[in-house]
């Protein structure tokens, strides 16, 4: 790699930061059933995953000899899709030494208990009884699973190096020296994490300051070896070795603030043959700074909690709901349309809710005592207390609102996403990263109030809220894609642009055949960066954040 080097050693590219959706999970239980008879239980966890309705097992910890309060040492890996629900399994058994643990008997069985990767993240720390088969409980049995993000996107650092008396390796001048960085993998493999522009003709050089991300550096882990290099530049290529030294990113840290950081750059063949060799020079840390990128999952590990509120469209357009072609008709068979989308969306939001409580508005109706029309009521009728108890508590409402009710008009949304906007920009004086809002507007036309939604979606892109739309029904929908940025930038009537993307518009037939959990993934995907750009935006970090 040396030899190919050019006239001058170029610093490394910078390779974009990823965000890595993966989450580490660590089990241990408390007072397992006791099976044997001469012993106390061997416990071994399993991990499924559910699959297109099958439970598949992913993985398995190691067993645990005699014991029934284990704390397990192996760590279960998954990929989190915040867009999915993805529901997981933990069975516990007594192994009995056995390797076909899973397919015993009911006496192997000390328990189980399901949940979603969405709770787990949301809570980071969830503990839960174990019930045996039937829902029965497994005595006092209880399992406790933590969570904790693997991110690639964890940040970066920025070094500043320099170095004194460097051994000279140059007849007629001084060396020229550049200082390269290497991570030391797991397979004692070396990966060149940076190499610094070469000073010329200098022992005392001083190297330009460079940034590089903690996951390149050192995989996210302080501890992890680093070698670092410190070479005479060649023009042919054969640079001539001056010295190296190792070290690792939590001794470099060391050097934050006014304090300095220094080794000895040393040459092994020169420590061996000459018997007063100090060094070759030493390498100053003069700087270091940490830059933290922080990630969705951080967000939400830090007690950030998504708040979903539902908007439903109830103009005359939709049609009388007594009648069975009404898109508010309600089949005692199958839910409409609009009960797909609310369901759909709405149970993954409710994970990352820790009260359960959604608002649920409606618009476009008249409705009592008076029959005004409203482009902004509770479908539950209490003026002072728009939520309802879970997405079932929302359906409950949905269903209970339409008789009362007369079916109206215009389509207006924006009196809706002013008073959500409201809200959040109550919570944005906190400055704090504790609630995001979501709302999702279901709706069977093009918005009548066009020029004022677009006002309020400016507006709303200043604070932490993100909007849905789907459309319900096969209405045009041509026009509401100006609402969605994928196109273009989304402005107000004056002009003033959005400051961050935060429509997503999606037609409810686009997936009228498909799974509801392809709706949910479709609309919500783009939530998590909406989330991370508002608040890197604002600069307000994790309320807990890890160190």
């Amino acid at each position: 790699a040396l030899a190919g080097m050019g006239d001058v050693p170029e610093p490394c590219p910078q390779a974009p930061l990823a965000v890595l959706s993966k989450v580490e999970l660590r089990v241990s239980c408390k007072h397992l059933l006791d099976r044997d008879t001469l012993n106390k239980s061997d416990p071994c966890v399993l991990l499924l995953m559910q699959s297109q309705g099958q439970w598949m097992e992913v993985d398995r910890s190691e067993v645990i000899k005699s014991n029934l309060n284990p704390v397990f040492a192996k760590i279960f890996t998954v990929d989190y899709y915040f867009e999915e629900v993805q529901k997981l399994r933990f069975e516990v058994y007594d192994s009995h030494g056995h390797a076909g643990v899973g397919t015993h008997d009911d006496d192997d069985f000390l328990g189980g208990m399901e949940c979603t990767v969405g709770q787990i993240v949301a809570q980071k720390r969830v503990t839960k009884p174990l019930f045996l088969k039937y829902g029965k409980f497994a005595g006092k049995s209880t399992i406790t699973i933590i969570s904790e993000e693997i991110s690639g996107n964890n940040g970066y650092v920025e070094l500043a190096f320099r170095a004194k008396k460097l051994d000279d390796k140059d007849l007629f001048s001084k060396s020229d020296p550049f200082l390269e960085i290497y991570r030391i993998d797991d397979d004692r493999s070396e990966q060149l994490v940076y190499r610094t522009e070469v000073v010329k003709n200098n022992l005392s050089p001083i190297w330009e300051p460079f940034k590089v991300s903690l996951n390149s550096l050192c995989s996210c882990e302080e501890k992890r070896k680093l070698r670092c290099v410190v070479w005479d530049y060649d023009s042919r290529g054969k640079h001539d070795f001056i010295g190296e030294f190792f070290t690792t990113f939590e001794e470099m840290q060391k050097a934050m603030g006014e304090n300095k950081v220094q080794w000895d750059c040393m040459n092994p063949k020169y420590k061996i043959k000459k018997r007063n060799y100090k060094n070759s020079g030493v390498v100053v840390l003069l700087d270091l700074k940490i830059h933290r990128v922080y990630s969705f999952l951080d967000y939400i590990m830090g007690g950030c909690q998504i708040h979903f509120t539902v908007a439903i469209d109830f103009t005359a357009s939709n049609g009388d709901p007594r009648n069975s072609c009404s898109l508010h008709y309600i089949n005692p068979y199958q839910p409409n349309e609009y009960l797909k989308a609310l369901v759909a969306v709405g149970e993954i939001c409710q994970d990352y809710d820790s009260d359960k409580k959604f608002s649920a508005l409606g618009f476009g109706a008249r409705i009592p005592p008076k029959y005004e029309v409203s482009h902004d009521f509770a479908i539950n009728f209490n003026p002072d207390n728009d939520e309802c108890e879970g997405i079932q508590g929302v359906v409950e409402s949905y269903q209970s609102c339409l008789p009362k009710i007369q079916l109206y008009g215009p389509t207006n949304v924006a009196p809706i996403i002013s008073k959500v906007a409201r809200v959040a920009a109550d919570e944005e004086r906190t400055k704090e990263a504790s609630q995001y809002f979501i709302l999702l507007i279901l709706t069977d036309g093009v918005v009548t109030d066009m020029a004022d939604t677009r006002e309020a979606i400016v507006r709303a892109s200043y604070l932490p809220m993100s909007i849905i739309i789907v459309g319900v029904g096969n209405a045009d929908f041509t026009d509401m894609q100006i609402l969605d940025g994928d196109d273009g930038v989304l402005r107000s009537p004056k002009g003033e642009p959005v400051l961050r993307d935060i429509v997503q518009f999606v037609p409810f037939r686009e997936f009228k055949n498909a799974s509801p959990t392809a709706l949910a993934k479709c609309v919500l995907a783009e939530v998590p960066k909406q989330v991370v750009e508002y608040y890197s935006y604002k600069a307000f970090p994790p309320r807990c954040p890890r160190p």
